[in-house]
């Protein structure tokens, strides 16, 4: 069966009522969701709602090429939803294509013992407000506030870029072999940890992901020690770097085992060193320099760690500040790569980044840059998708720096463009960035905002000062 939807997205009609005139939860969902995935693919995806009894779909839901559950009381009370949830999984089993294709997006809190079966051991996407001081949880009435920026649209990036490696690994299969070492991208092993760290692990695991990097585990570890083991041990395999962070929380130790599972990660890792060496596979390992109310059992597993040598075997153990920790992670991850790495091109690559839409207005833009000397690098608009995203990729690895070209797009598209340049080191990128810059055109409003931290410069200019302002900016990429 041919996948003629890239997404389905199921859902309780009691989530989606109307109030006060607005539009329903998951028709706002959906809407956000076309938004994001329309700037990560490079073109706009079919994306289809499937209330309880909507017809609007195969009945066997074999044409989807992934599915998203809204979750809620209503959803795991409903037994059409659940219905649906596993007439998909059935579809995608018989297909032999069932990796990764089934997202849960929880628009209320639920235990995982409330979650249907098939959903408990994927990683969710919160999409509810929740008041870290109170514990209140409420849905967001106002999308573009500042929670709603750190909270629901972080986690909407988070879920169309999940969403988008599945439909490449889909599509994949229809091309030549060679075409896959395109996306072939670095895999860390982030070890998971003891409930004390457990959000120390979601902001470096967010950061990593927002650097291209794939991080595994991408499940919920089993809690028995065989099953645990066996999918340790096979994502280690594919990964080139684990980190492991350890608090003053032992963890939870599985069944048909006395250790933890955060040490039984840290010994798993530390065998795969010893097997194949520090130059195929190293370990970063962080330790709470303030272990308050550690038990004498993590305390004795933390000297465990420093003082034998076995159990040291390819790795860097740090016990620093996390932010001092999450420095020289950035080294090891980006910069070691970047300091052997020669450019080809003198350091003269200009990526302008642009809108088809705008693709007229940049023409002067092209022209002074091309005029102070550098390369220009443009995005590709005509062709297959694949094609069009290995363009992308290969300027990615290969700019040394980046413009990007705000006419007639919004800031969301701008700050998805964003994304892409924080993302180019897991594509493989070996040499600093040099510069990165918003450029404006006259009228087109920028929310500076939206771009705190991001060590961006932002250039509004009037048309008859391109050449200027473009010759002014190239300098202090070279500052």
């Amino acid at each position: 069966m041919k996948l003629e939807i890239d997404v389905l997205i199921i859902f309780s009609d009691k989530d989606n009522e109307t109030l006060n005139g607005q539009q329903g939860w998951v028709t706002q969902f959906k809407k956000f969701l076309d938004l994001m995935l329309t700037q990560v693919l490079g073109s706009k995806p079919n994306i289809l709602l499937k209330s309880e009894y909507d017809n609007m779909a195969s009945p066997k839901l074999d044409n989807a090429a992934t599915l998203v559950s809204i979750l809620s009381p209503y959803f795991i009370q409903s037994g059409q939803c659940l219905d649906n949830l596993e007439t998909f999984y059935q579809a995608a089993e018989a297909s032999g294509k069932n990796r990764n294709r089934v997202f849960k997006v929880f628009k209320n809190p639920l235990s995982v013992q409330e979650q249907p079966p098939r959903l408990r051991e994927l990683i969710g996407y919160e999409m509810y407000q929740l008041d870290t001081e109170t514990g209140e949880v409420r849905e967001y009435s106002d999308y573009f506030s500042s929670e709603a920026e750190r909270q629901y649209w972080m986690k909407m990036v988070d879920l169309a870029y999940d969403i988008y490696d599945t439909l490449i690994q889909l599509k994949e299969t229809e091309v030549k072999a060679e075409v896959k070492n395109i996306f072939k991208r670095k895999t860390i092993y982030l070890a998971e940890t003891g409930h004390d760290l457990s959000v120390q692990r979601n902001i470096i695991k967010r950061e990593l992901q927002r650097h291209g990097y794939i991080v595994t585990p991408t499940k919920t570890l089993p809690g028995n020690i065989h099953d645990l083991e066996k999918i340790v041990r096979k994502d280690l395999e594919d990964a080139q770097l684990s980190i492991h962070l350890i608090g003053s929380a032992y963890g939870e130790i599985p069944d048909g085992s006395d250790r933890s599972i955060v040490e039984l990660q840290n010994r798993f890792a530390a065998e795969k060193s010893q097997k194949v060496g520090k130059d195929l596979f190293t370990r970063l390992i962080w330790i709470n320099p303030v272990l308050t109310n550690a038990s004498e059992r993590q305390r004795a597993f933390i000297d465990t760690i420093k003082r034998d040598t076995e159990v040291q075997e390819g790795a860097e153990i740090l016990q620093t500040p996390l932010e001092d920790f999450k420095n020289i992670m950035r080294e090891e991850l980006i910069e070691a790569d970047e300091k052997r790495t020669l450019d080809e091109t003198g350091g003269k690559s200009i990526y302008l980044v642009h809108d088809r839409i705008d693709h007229n207005e940049v023409k002067p833009l092209i022209e002074a840059i091309e005029k102070n000397g550098y390369k220009v690098l443009v995005p590709g608009f005509d062709g297959e998708l694949l094609d069009l995203r290995q363009k992308h990729i290969d300027n990615l690895r290969n700019f040394d720096a980046a413009i990007i070209y705000k006419g007639k797009v919004n800031d969301q598209w701008v700050r998805m463009k964003v994304l892409d340049l924080l993302k180019a080191p897991g594509f493989g990128r070996k040499k600093p960035i040099k510069g990165k810059a918003v450029f404006a055109s006259t009228g087109a409003s920028v929310n500076l905002d939206a771009f705190k931290n991001q060590n961006l410069r932002i250039v509004q200019a009037d048309p008859r000062d391109t050449a200027q302002s473009i010759k002014t900016l190239l300098e202090e990429f070279n500052n």
